[in-house]
C-alpha cells in the first residue's frame, strides 16, 4: 500500500476510469468524464483514488443534483444543509454502484 503521507499524488486518466467502471459501473459517462478530468487536473495529497473520487463524487452530487446550494442561499447552516441532501446523494451513489442491468 501506498504511503500518501505529506507527499503528493497524480492519478492517471486510465487508472481512475478503471476505478469509477469497477466500483461505480453505473455512473452515466457524462459524470465519468467530469469525475475524471477533476481528479487528474490536481494533485492529492494524503489520499488514496478511492477517496479522491468520493470526494469528486460527493461535490458532484451535492452541488449539481440537489437543492444544497439554494438551501444555503436560503439561510440554512451548511451542516444542517448537508445532512439534509446526504440521503439524496447516498441514493444516487448507491444506484451508480450497481450494474446498469442489475435494476
Amino acid at each position: 500500500m501506498p504511503n500518501y503521507g505529506t507527499r503528493y499524488v497524480k492519478f492517471t486518466e486510465a487508472a481512475v476510469r478503471r476505478h469509477l467502471h469497477r466500483h461505480h459501473p453505473g455512473c452515466p459517462e457524462f459524470a465519468v468524464d467530469y469525475v475524471v478530468a477533476q481528479i487528474v487536473g490536481r494533485e492529492w495529497q494524503g489520499v488514496s483514488l478511492g477517496g479522491a473520487t468520493g470526494i469528486i463524487l460527493q461535490t458532484l452530487l451535492r452541488h449539481l443534483m440537489t437543492d444544497y446550494d439554494q438551501l444555503l442561499l436560503a439561510g440554512v447552516d451548511r451542516k444542517a444543509a448537508r445532512k439534509r441532501v446526504q440521503p439524496k446523494i447516498d441514493a444516487m451513489l448507491s444506484h451508480w454502484s450497481r450494474s446498469p442491468t442489475s435494476d
